[in-house]
């Protein structure tokens, strides 16, 4: 890694170091870790954590949580650990590791991912931010089942992708076991068809599909109200 920046999430709550070059940070981990319905004391599994932001984001909003962030990238890996230690990160670990082969200590309460998604456009010549963002047919399936596995019953597992991913998204919970699944789009502007989503299941639920009302995080003039209460204050996001 050629060199790295310095700069904060949750209006200044979070330490974050993050390479100078390649893959950034942009809103997804933040919005996710918000998501998570972990209490204090529970343990959390994260995939393909980064840099850490989104395990860091949920120890900041729920102190005396207990986590795990699984990295394939031993540089990756390496700066997760450095922001652990930049924030006191008590009880959160890193593991240099492929989530879809890793044998994890489980059981936990909660699991969490932004998996690659990215299945067009154009290639980074940057191969670490390739490898970040681009994702392979089977690759939401293979993550979900990873991370449900080491799940309690009824613990949850959560996901931000694309849109256009819903369909493997749900089916890809599904096929690990986890049901009851909720849906939370998130719209750009008002009005405007949503980018992202927010889907969650329960491991053994049997619930049928609830859409949320969705979140808008943009206004004319910066982020929406409710958009700025998790981006900055680092308020939750209830899927439940």
């Amino acid at each position: 890694m050629t060199g790295r920046t310095e700069g904060t999430l949750l209006g200044g709550r979070v330490r974050h170091f993050q390479p100078a070059h390649g893959h950034r940070t942009a809103l997804e981990p933040v919005l996710l870790a918000a998501a998570v319905p972990a209490r204090p004391g529970q343990r959390v599994l994260e995939g393909g954590t980064g840099s850490g932001a989104a395990l860091l984001c949920l120890a900041a909003r729920v102190p005396g949580v207990r986590g795990l962030g699984v990295e394939r990238d031993a540089e990756m890996a390496a700066l997760a650990r450095d922001n652990l230690a930049a924030n006191g990160g008590a009880g959160l670990e890193i593991l240099a590791a492929d989530l879809a082969e890793a044998r994890l200590p489980g059981p936990f309460d909660h699991a969490f991912a932004n998996p690659p998604w990215h299945a067009t456009g154009t290639s980074s010549p940057q191969a670490r931010k390739e490898e970040a963002k681009r994702g392979t047919e089977g690759l939401i399936a293979a993550w979900a089942r990873a991370l449900a596995r080491p799940l309690r019953f009824r613990g949850s597992l959560t996901l931000i992708a694309a849109a256009a991913c819903l369909p493997d998204c749900l089916a890809a919970l599904a096929a690990a076991g986890c049901g009851s699944p909720a849906v939370l789009p998130l719209w750009p502007h008002g009005g405007e068809p949503a980018r992202l989503v927010l889907v969650q299941g329960r491991k053994g639920g049997r619930g049928r599909l609830r859409l949320l009302p969705g979140l808008a995080l943009h206004a004319p003039d910066g982020f929406t109200p409710e958009a700025e209460a998790i981006l900055r204050a680092g308020a939750a996001l209830p899927l439940g």
